[in-house]
């Protein structure tokens, strides 16, 4: 249960959880991006409530809703195209690296964990991947700045080359489907660790919501590390309410 205590008794428990733990499960949230220049979805302000996320049924359903759709993310990417990874997304990549953390399961979409030096195969990816696109048809991986060309170039949006399927980023919108075999590797994960590690997530968003409570059932420690509390604080070992890369940093080291 969430008790209020010293940060550096915090951190002091942090670091013995982690050192003490054979089997890491991170499963990361918007806050960890955030530090990198990555606008969260909720907080007051935010540019993601301008340019909200089309819904997948109206993306399939009309053109000018793709156009729109298309629009809205090309705007988005522009705002953090220099995002690099933060000393969160550097403290995971660690412990990926050292093998004490099999996999990192994460809710983001901006590719950060990759960019960490993180393989893909040991990132869990739930929302999907906005850093490039898909055709909903065949398949077929489009990359993104030959996506953008031709949409500029045209103001349409882009159709296969392949097939002539529609062309989507490689996320998952509302209305969507959740990824099965991303969501089978989670699972698998978070019933098996002994260690369930939040960074940066409201867990506020279902499914993925669901899995710290599974690990805690599953008998796996639970932590909490993000800057504002969440419905979960009370059924975690420790709760931490603090920057994520200066505490994970601390805790867990990174990489260069």
């Amino acid at each position: 249960m969430f008790m209020t205590e010293p940060l550096t008794t915090s951190m002091a428990r942090l670091k013995e959880m982690v050192d003490g733990a054979d089997a890491i499960a991170g499963f990361t949230g918007a806050g960890i991006s955030t530090e990198s220049g990555v606008p969260d979805f909720r907080s007051p302000g935010s540019p993601w409530l301008q340019n909200k996320p089309i819904p997948f049924e109206a993306f399939l359903r009309s053109p000018e809703a793709r156009r729109e759709a298309w629009r809205r993310k090309f705007t988005m990417d522009d705002l953090y195209r220099g995002a690099r990874p933060s000393r969160g997304h550097r403290a995971l990549a660690s412990l990926v690296a050292s093998g004490q953390m099999p996999a990192v399961i994460t809710q983001n979409i901006d590719g950060l964990h990759q960019a960490s030096g993180i393989a893909d195969e040991k990132i869990i990816e739930l929302h999907g991947n906005g850093t490039y696109a898909v055709c909903l048809s065949c398949g077929r991986r489009h990359d993104l700045a030959q996506v953008r060309s031709r949409f500029e170039a045209t103001g349409e949006a882009p159709d296969c080359d392949a097939c002539g399927g529609i062309v989507k980023s490689a996320t998952i919108s509302f209305g969507q489907a959740m990824p099965e075999l991303p969501m089978r590797k989670a699972l698998k994960l978070t019933v098996s660790c002994d260690l369930f590690l939040v960074v940066g997530s409201s867990l506020v968003v279902y499914p993925a919501a669901s899995l710290p409570l599974m690990a805690k059932e599953s008998g796996a420690r639970l932590v909490i590390v993000n800057r504002d509390p969440t419905p979960l604080d009370d059924a975690a070992d420790l709760v931490i309410h603090e920057e994520i890369g200066p505490v994970l940093s601390a805790a867990v080291g990174e990489t260069s």
